[in-house]
């Protein structure tokens, strides 16, 4: 008889050939590290990352099916308090894990009826009410008795924090399912997330930062950050007017020259894929505000505009509507369908009346995502667009929703344009320059922390933002352990410890003169490894090794600024350090770290020993902060 995790790979491998090799190596790296090892009396918190829309249930379902193999049998899988999201996981976890009980939330006496005769699954909204009372419905079953638990959190960032922590209370959701969790002596409790800003940044003590971290690369012909955000600017971006989103607001019939361009070239991608049957549908995203007025005013627009089309149709003067986006299109495409055959299809769409409109917003939806799968769809909506929501075919987005203190996670679950089946040479993604400025700097920083991911702990991860970027939303850090690293700013010890002065003589013995050094950001690592502080709150040299790691994790030049000055003589506490001279030219270096370091003669009527030491000066780049949880 196969096991729980064969059987598994044996029904992907019949329903998308091809992904399970990536589950197995998830499953190989943390099934004999963290699964095989687990003692069954601990609580143990880490997280599982992927890109967005890049396949982590599929992972995640891998891993249950193996834990289910080590002895783990009663599982909880929460998803975001969405109806469609727990239908569709519902859904696949029935099709896909046929070797256990699986339950949805109305399922209370399925489950008690299983009598745990096979491993468990009981899938969850993290919405109050259901949380309380499966709470209760496990604690009466008795199934947690000499049981472990391993839960699965998808979207592991998103309402399981405690969003009153800065208020030092606790919500109602992270009370539920810390109380989950108290039901059994022992839990894994599985984060699982493209966006996990808010869980680096949690405190240790709280039990909500990961333990550990893996992540999982995406497979062959994903499209995601690097091919959306490069710069210099990628083939499929096309920038709009700065302000656009104004001219949308006005009461006048005026649909603007970004959204129109947009909605064209989505029906001209859509006639493509549509005609070379390489796909049963096209989809069309605009995103432009919070604002529900908004979503109703555009969509009412799109709809206006179509009509327009459908008379040009009845004067045969639609081609003048088309030619330029097809001329556009053809850049990328050459293969793209003669303009003729693109422009009759069109017409019967129109004329047929089968380009369907759907907003999509927190008011509710006149859409089940699975209309997405048929046709030519044009979804205009919020925030319930932002997360865990699939669209397939997804060909053009229109964007042009701001922020004044954007925060990085919020606007990465944006991208629902990242995906699979996605055609590259017909994409367009359409959005004004300071959101691809923005979205440019995100994807910089999310290469940043990636890069770390692989060979950090959790707890020497730094965040790396401009200062205009909030890395998450402030009610689910506690202000009181999170440390925030400025670049720009001259840091130095106001307590040095005298440690390895000989060590750093030696090694700066081919430094002399009034110049300033290049080096490297290793080069600066080492040097930072040789100091400390008396006081951790003081200076903290792993903190900034750390920063300079998230440097070399990102797209950052590997180059650092070495300035070394001797034979000072500085009293000890005095809240300054460097020269003038020295603070301007360190200040004249932008782009680079700056390591500034003195050898002071440590007079005893200065307040020091009456021995020399070094004391060190960093300064990292400007226009970039670095974040991180200090306890």
């Amino acid at each position: 008889m196969p096991s729980h995790f064969e059987n598994y790979i044996n029904i992907v491998d019949q329903i998308s050939p091809g992904v399970s090799p990536s589950i197995k190596a998830t499953v190989d790296a943390l099934i004999p590290k963290y699964i095989k090892t687990f003692s069954f009396s601990e609580h143990i918190t880490g997280l599982l990352l992927g890109n967005v829309q890049s396949g982590k249930t599929g992972q995640v379902f891998g891993l249950i099916s193996a834990a289910a193999d080590e002895g783990f049998e009663l599982f909880v899988f929460l998803t975001t308090d969405n109806v469609y999201l727990h239908e569709q996981t519902l859904r696949r976890a029935l099709s896909s894990l046929d070797t256990f009980t699986i339950c949805g939330e109305d399922d209370d006496i399925r489950f008690s009826a299983s009598k745990m005769r096979k491993p468990a699954m009981v899938i969850l909204k993290k919405n109050t009410r259901v949380l309380k009372r499966w709470k209760n419905n496990l604690s009466s079953s008795k199934f947690c008795e000499g049981r472990g638990l391993f839960i699965v959190d998808d979207e592991g960032d998103a309402a399981s924090l405690n969003t009153k922590i800065n208020k030092k209370e606790q919500s109602a959701i992270n009370n539920h399912l810390e109380g989950i969790k108290k039901l059994v002596n022992s839990s894994l409790y599985l984060q699982v997330t493209a966006t996990p800003q808010s869980l680096l940044l949690q405190s240790k003590l709280t039990g909500w930062r990961p333990s550990f971290v893996h992540y999982f690369p995406p497979g062959e012909g994903y499209l995601g950050g690097d091919f959306f955000y490069s710069d210099p600017p990628a083939p499929c971006i096309r920038l709009t007017k700065e302000n656009e989103l104004d001219d949308l607001r006005s009461e006048e019939q005026y649909i603007a020259d970004g959204l129109r361009l947009s909605l064209l070239s989505f029906l001209i991608s859509g006639a493509h894929i549509m005609l070379s049957r390489t796909g049963e549908a096209c989809n069309f995203l605009v995103h432009p505000s919070v604002r529900i007025a908004d979503h109703e005013r555009i969509a009412k627009k799109l709809g206006e505009y179509l009509n327009l089309m459908l008379v040009a149709v009845s004067e045969d003067k639609m081609g003048d509507y088309l030619k330029e986006c097809w001329e556009d299109l053809r850049k990328t495409k050459p293969g793209l369908f003669d303009f003729d055959k693109v422009n009759n299809f069109i017409k019967q769409q129109l004329n047929e009346e089968k380009i369907k409109r759907y907003i999509m917003n927190s008011t509710g939806s006149n859409i089940n995502i699975e209309d997405c799968a048929r046709g030519l769809n044009i979804i205009v909506g919020g925030n319930s667009l932002g997360r865990g929501v699939t669209f397939p075919l997804l060909q053009t987005v229109y964007y042009c929703r701001t922020a004044k203190s954007p925060q990085a996670d919020t606007f990465w679950q944006h991208c629902r344009m990242f995906g699979y089946d996605r055609d590259p040479d017909l994409m367009r993604l359409y959005l004004p320059p300071s959101l691809l400025k923005l979205f440019i700097e995100l994807n910089s920083g999310n290469r940043a922390l990636l890069g770390q991911v692989v060979s950090h702990d959790p707890s020497d991860i730094s965040l790396l933002y401009p200062p205009r970027i909030r890395p998450t939303r402030s009610n689910v850090v506690d202000k009181d352990i999170l440390d925030v690293i400025v670049g720009g700013v001259n840091y130095f010890p106001n307590f040095p410890k005298r440690k390895f002065v000989k060590q750093i003589d030696e090694m700066l013995t081919q430094y002399s003169g009034h110049d300033m050094h290049e080096t490297t950001l290793n080069g600066i690592i080492s040097l930072l490894d040789k100091f400390e502080s008396e006081s951790k709150s003081d200076w903290s040299n792993k903190a900034f090794i750390n920063c300079i790691k998230a440097l070399k994790a990102s797209p950052a030049e590997n180059k650092a600024m070495l300035i070394v000055r001797r034979d000072r003589s500085i009293s000890k506490g005095t809240g300054t350090l460097l020269s003038p001279d020295d603070r301007a030219l360190g200040d004249s270096v932008k782009n680079y770290p700056v390591l500034t370091l003195y050898r002071v003669e440590g007079e005893v009527e200065k307040g020091w020993d009456g021995s020399p030491l070094w004391i060190p000066n960093i300064k990292l780049p400007d226009e970039k902060n670095f974040y991180r949880a200090d306890r």
